[in-house]
């Protein structure tokens, strides 16, 4: 049994799981009895905040595997996507209606850790006004607080190594958290008696990190590369030298808007997340077929749940891609996020109750509209600089037929740093392919892409993705 130190608040006597959130079993999955399962909620002081929480240990060596916290964007979609059709022990992919197990799922070697944030997303709860409200920092200091509260339940984990990990927001939510921590475990460094996080490094997939480049601005010059616009219209964006004063867009010139309303045209039926691949929303395609009320739970009638939206936007996926565009847009992107079948799944009583879902917790929204969420113009950026030589390694990661956040935008903000490279780029191989290139700076940033991949890399290539992320996690040759 491994040595747990005096915990300040921790209260440890004894190293035990919390048997009440144990999952035995989910439905469509089957019984988990080559690892164990939770789900159970992190309840936040002096809030009415109950963060949920799904975990995993790892298949193999869970006593020693690291912890891998993931979470999914938005701001405001759950991490229950990342859970179903990303890196899960079992996967559902678009399209598709039965569950199987996923050969590359993330607890093969890591105790996986699913948190939906903030409180109102997904299974978690929030009861009033606000404690429903956040900005960037807000989100930062209560991910940082349920990450203590869920030690207290898992304190045989206290030990292991900790890295953070997520995709899309998650570009702004997974390096907060880190810098949270890493202010927790600098402004207690003396204090033997406080737990300190044993945090050493975080992942983020296709994440928002620098509003200047990310985003618009890197899915016209994406779009050029790829032949999606034409070179008369790229050339008129260069000349334009637009600014789209992201996450808002307020303030952006009408010539920019107009050449916008064009560059929408020409690409409304693409798909932004994967520009090669199936727009679900557009043609016969669940998202948009009307459903037929025998196959709706019963949270659709029910008066004591508010009514559920029937699929999925793009907006609400990415929603800083669609807001104050001004009504010279006449058409937004499709919804392209699969989402019908996720919705059923994980509003049905058997799911809820397996998962351990209280009655007053709303139902299961796969992105929560509305949230109320101040987006920082600031975004993530300074935070790697912030952490550079700190011991604290950092990957970015990008599937590049993603147009959201575009490889591009991801190379321009980092060229910024001007940080010396310690490794050039150079490719890596999976399956005697290509699947991707990679190279590392100093202050510990590793910058890697997923050929082929769109904007959740660990869905479209999972081979490809797991290689990278793992090989990285774990100091092997990539």
């Amino acid at each position: 049994m491994k040595f747990v130190a005096a915990l300040a608040t921790f209260a440890v006597c004894a190293i035990a799981k919390p048997e009440e959130d144990r999952v035995a079993a989910l439905p469509e999955m089957g019984t988990f009895d080559k690892f164990g399962a939770f789900s159970g909620y992190l309840n936040l002081p002096e809030t009415t905040k109950e963060i949920h929480y799904l975990f995993f240990e790892a298949e193999n060596d869970s006593e020693n595997a690291p912890v891998l916290i993931w979470f999914n964007g938005g701001p405001g979609c759950s991490s229950m996507l990342g859970f179903m059709q990303e890196n899960g022990p079992f996967k559902i992919e678009s399209g598709g209606s039965k569950f199987h197990p996923d050969e590359f799922s993330w607890n093969k070697e890591t105790n996986l850790l699913y948190i939906e944030q903030p409180a109102g997303v997904g299974f978690s709860y929030c009861g009033n006004k606000k404690d429903c409200a956040f900005d960037d920092d807000k989100s930062g200091q209560d991910n940082l607080t349920a990450v203590l509260e869920w030690y207290k339940k898992f304190p045989e984990f206290v030990d292991n190594d900790l890295f953070i990990s997520g995709e899309s927001y998650g570009g702004v939510y997974v390096p907060y958290l880190a810098y949270y921590i890493n202010q927790h475990n600098e402004a207690n460094a003396a204090d033997d008696t406080v737990f300190k996080p044993n945090l050493k490094g975080f992942a983020v997939g296709n994440g928002v990190t620098n509003w200047e480049y990310d985003t618009n601005a890197a899915y016209v010059d994406m779009s050029y590369w790829h032949s999606l616009i034409s070179q008369e219209l790229h050339d008129k964006f260069v000349a334009a030298d637009c600014d789209w004063n992201m996450p808002y867009m307020i303030g952006v010139s009408d010539e920019c808007m107009a050449l916008q309303n064009e560059f929408e045209g020409l690409t409304q039926t693409v798909n932004i997340y994967d520009i090669f691949g199936t727009c679900w929303g557009a043609g016969p395609y669940p998202q948009v077929e009307e459903p037929k009320t025998d196959h709706f739970p019963h949270l659709y009638t029910s008066e004591h749940r508010r009514p559920h939206q029937k699929y999925i936007t793009a907006a609400d996926y990415t929603p800083w891609l669609f807001q104050n565009k001004g009504t010279s847009l006449s058409n937004d992107l499709p919804p392209c996020t699969f989402g019908s079948a996720l919705l059923e799944y994980m509003n049905s009583d058997a799911v809820r109750e397996a998962m351990h879902i209280p009655e007053h917790v709303q139902a299961w929204d796969l992105c929560k509209t509305g949230i109320d969420y101040l987006s920082g113009k600031k975004a993530s950026q300074w935070i790697y600089e912030d952490l550079a030589g700190k011991g604290i390694k950092m990957l970015h990661y990008s599937g590049d037929t993603d147009g959201a956040v575009g490889t591009v935008g991801t190379q321009n903000w980092i060229a910024t740093l001007n940080w010396n490279k310690t490794s050039e780029w150079k490719q890596y191989m999976v399956e005697g392919q290509v699947a991707g290139y990679w190279e590392s700076y100093e202050g510990g940033l590793t910058f890697g892409t997923v050929h082929g991949a769109g904007h959740m890399a660990p869905q479209f290539k999972p081979p490809q993705t797991y290689h990278l992320v793992f090989n990285w996690l774990f100091d092997r040759e990539i």
